[in-house]
């Protein structure tokens, strides 16, 4: 039997800190529904029977009624495809939420907070989804394969061996536990980095990232999981289906000594089509940076976001010796630098009170 499995689309996600362009948001948006009708487009191509959809396919607490009608015409077009959604954290199975009130296609099956068995002809498909935006119930004691005989796959939204008491919080389970259980297939959800690694031998306990990414903190290509399964046998294949990536570029500014310099050099990074670049400045900067000044000036559209880490270019142990309040200033100053030597937060702290504090005493 063949599949896809996916998680982790996030619809109608907000994208409210990722970027410092307001159109930014819409955009990402508009990709998400262009990449779930890309999966959806390959599984009628290729006639998979079977699509798992293992939690936060939207977002909860921003999904629009004209997304969800959107998500349910893609379903309803691919009628000979079964589909089994176990709900995530960000789109649990509530009273008032969608997969509860509204009227699905009639070949999607939603899993609710209880482990529910589908008894098929060539497999026996088990789901747990959420009902609330955390999940700290599931028992996998009462989770037991009834047939043996025949192929057995668990879907659920989940967190492997959560090591913190966040990670915990939703729906903790054991690897080693869950290998116990001899499922021929886990497809999981929540983690938004694949764990497919086409070298392993007889890898079944999958999450296939997000298919797009949503950060930059999921650098790197995003896809889904094409399987074929039988008894005994799996083959699987990791599908990217994005175009776009997020990238980080650091950019030493210590020798650059004008703002007009420093825009030449933004406009000669190299950056491709799909990228979404996030520039994060360092070095020591010998003039100010007006940030939103950057974005007015014609740098790349595909740069989404520009972060400051840079310092003021000052010699402190020269101004130290001034016979001047500054001297004074800088003199207590590193004096307390020197105190917190092994609290960088502190140090940072400390280091952004002396560039506010010689600012003001010019």
């Amino acid at each position: 039997m063949k599949f896809i499995h996916i998680a982790d689309l996030h619809l109608d996600a907000p994208f409210v800190n990722l970027s410092d362009k307001s159109s930014f948001g819409d955009l990402k948006r508009i990709e998400q529904r262009k990449v779930f009708k890309k999966i959806i487009e390959y599984i009628k191509k290729e006639s998979i029977p079977y699509l798992f959809i293992a939690g936060d396919l939207y977002e909860q607490k921003y999904i629009k009624l004209s997304t969800i009608k959107y998500i349910n015409d893609l379903f309803s077009s691919i009628p000979e495809t079964k589909i089994y959604i176990t709900p995530g954290n960000h789109d649990p199975y509530l009273k008032n939420s969608y997969y509860s009130k509204y009227e699905w296609a009639q070949n999607v099956k939603i899993f609710k907070s209880e482990i529910e068995r589908i008894e098929l002809e060539d497999v026996d498909i088990y789901g747990y989804g959420f009902d609330d935006f955390y999940c700290t119930e599931f028992n996998l004691d009462e989770l037991e394969i009834v047939n043996k005989e025949k192929v057995n796959i668990f879907i659920t939204h989940a967190t492997l061996d959560g090591a913190t008491l966040e990670e915990k919080q939703y729906n903790s389970i054991s690897r080693k536990e869950l290998l116990a259980k001899n499922f021929d297939y886990v497809a999981l959800g929540h983690i938004h980095k694949t764990n497919y690694n086409k070298n392993e031998i007889k890898q079944n306990i999958i999450y296939p990232g997000s298919p797009v990414a949503l950060g930059f903190d999921e650098i790197g290509t995003h896809g889904i999981i094409l399987g074929d399964i039988e008894k005994e046998k799996i083959e699987l294949k990791y599908i990217p289906i994005s175009d776009s990536e997020f990238k980080e570029i650091y950019l030493d500014i210590t020798q650059i000594i004008s703002k007009e310099e420093l825009i030449e050099k933004i406009q000669e990074l190299e950056i491709n089509e799909n990228e979404f670049i996030k520039i994060i400045l360092i070095g020591k900067r010998n003039f100010e940076i007006n940030i939103y000044e950057l974005y007015n000036l014609n740098i790349n559209e595909r740069i989404i976001k520009i972060k400051d880490k840079t310092k003021i270019n000052y010699n402190l142990e020269k101004m130290k010796n001034e016979t001047t309040l500054k001297g004074l200033f800088i003199q207590e100053m590193l004096e307390k630098l020197d105190k917190c030597e092994n609290n960088q937060e502190e140090k940072d702290l400390i280091e952004k009170a002396i560039e506010v504090g010689l600012e003001a005493l010019e």
